[in-house]
């Protein structure tokens, strides 16, 4: 069953907004069984996320404007740290999809500069 925003706790409509971010950063964590580790790790993490980011007032606020009477607030994605990012990251490679260490994405065997430079194959 996939992570929902009862799993997160508080705001729902943040705890959405959140979700879809981290399934956006890491597509695995829908995927997760409910009583194993890897779920228990993402929520943690999302609940990290959740009560990092300031509730919208004074401390979410990035600028402001007199004249033109506008107000610039810090998004969601900001709660998202490089830390947060990477952890959700390992969970989807920690699932057995993709070996540890292994790229997670498909690479070009094909070399263009072979072309110019000849050279042997070092596969």
């Amino acid at each position: 069953m996939p992570i929902t925003p009862n799993d997160l706790g508080g705001d729902e409509d943040t705890a959405r907004r959140v979700l879809v971010l981290a399934r956006d950063i890491a597509p695995c964590i829908d995927s997760f069984s409910d009583d194993s580790e890897q779920k228990k790790d993402a929520i943690a993490v999302l609940k990290g996320v959740l009560g990092e980011l300031p509730a919208t007032g004074s401390r979410r606020t990035l600028a402001m404007s007199r004249n033109g009477s506008s107000i610039t607030l810090a998004q969601i994605k900001s709660a998202f740290d490089d830390d947060a990012r990477s952890s959700l990251r390992s969970l989807c490679s920690a699932s057995g999809d993709v070996a540890p260490g292994a790229p997670l994405g498909s690479f070009p065997t094909d070399r263009p500069f072979a072309r110019v430079w000849p050279e042997r194959d070092y596969a």
